[in-house]
């Protein structure tokens, strides 16, 4: 069975592992120069990487790639496995060769999916490792439009174990797919466009809830506004919303909220607000009379920033929550699947 496994499957698994292998080979040459580079120029390190080509591109193509490589197992590798032997029906000739249903699928799924997961974890392993000194470079207060801080959704995401996990889930539910639909085409279409799904409202709808974020009410202040939010064509405009910083070093923000005095949201503040704005970046108050002054009647008004986050310390803590739940969700859909092709399938 495992060879029979191995002769259907060599030709996926040759294409994506030679593509990943040719990935992995330029990040382990090009790895020790980007460390080295961090440990010479220490605080000019990420304002020098604007002046490279190479380490900017390869850092973009590690995170495309790690996003792009749970959909392509799920569509490619997962719904295919079983729904093509259900479409021209072959698995009837294995089925009467004395081989089990659950031993045929349990050979399948186990030697293709370890692969699966094999390939997504030394990919992740080498992407988290060649960008290690430009997270660590953004998490330590450099300055950068072009590089987030890893604790960021479209970072995170393609970082440490959450992309094994995606890559786990999304193999598992092409291979349910493919038993439930049994047509190949349309399992992979369906697998693709399911797995591109989860990817894009995981950060909004799933991440947020697997542990409890920092709250925190800050006082605004010149020194930690960050932005406005204006709505109407009045003069001046109505603020509907400021932005501050979090303070923290790295952090993701999940909420931002104005709140009065009571502790209740602010849907609209006042109009002599607009006299907050910011201005040119590192003014003092001594520079900005009018701005302290709106500052300092913010405060004597009850109005604070109710602010919710996680810190860059929880990194590993959230992928491990994250990681585990598409682990188990994997495994729930190869239940199902076993449960499926003894119940329903002849």
């Amino acid at each position: 069975m495992i060879w029979l496994t191995w002769r259907q499957f060599r030709v996926q698994f040759l294409v994506v592992a030679s593509v990943l292998a040719a990935a992995a080979v330029v990040l382990a040459v090009t790895g020790p120069g980007l460390l080295d580079d961090y440990h010479r120029l220490a605080d000019d390190f990420i304002a020098n990487l604007g002046f490279e080509r190479l380490n900017p591109v390869l850092y973009n193509a590690g995170q495309v790639l790690l996003y792009a490589v749970p959909p392509v197992i799920g569509a490619f590798w997962g719904a295919p496995l079983i729904a093509r032997e259900l479409e021209t029906g072959t698995h009837r000739l294995v089925w009467s060769q004395s081989v089990s249903r659950w031993r045929w699928l349990a050979t399948k799924v186990g030697f293709t999916g370890l692969a699966a997961i094999g390939i997504t974890a030394l990919l992740s392993l080498a992407v988290t490792w060649w960008s290690d000194p430009i997270d660590d470079a953004i998490n330590a207060g450099q300055q950068s439009n072009s590089y987030l801080p890893r604790m960021f959704p479209p970072v995170f995401g393609a970082r440490g174990l959450v992309p094994i996990g995606y890559a786990a889930f999304a193999f598992a539910l092409g291979v349910a797919i493919g038993l439930v639909v049994r047509r190949t085409v349309v399992a992979l279409a369906i697998t693709l466009a399911a797995v591109i799904l989860v990817q894009v409202l995981t950060p909004t709808l799933i991440r947020p809830h697997l542990m409890a974020p920092t709250e925190t009410y800050l006082t605004v202040s010149l020194d930690n506004i960050r932005g406005f939010m204006l709505t109407g064509d009045g003069n001046p405009p109505t603020v509907k919303q400021i932005e501050v910083a979090s303070g923290s070093v790295g952090a993701w923000k999940l909420s931002d909220r104005t709140v009065d005095k009571a502790g209740n949201t602010v849907g609209t503040l006042p109009s002599w607000v607009i006299g907050c704005e910011p201005g040119p970046p590192n003014q003092t108050a001594a520079e900005r009379p009018e701005a302290a002054a709106c500052f300092q009647r913010m405060a004597d008004e009850g109005y604070r920033q109710h602010i919710k986050y996680f810190d860059a310390d929880r990194f590993w803590a959230l992928q491990w929550r994250e990681f585990g739940l598409f682990l188990l969700l994997a495994l729930g859909l190869t239940g199902f699947s076993f449960w499926r092709i003894r119940r329903d399938l002849s």
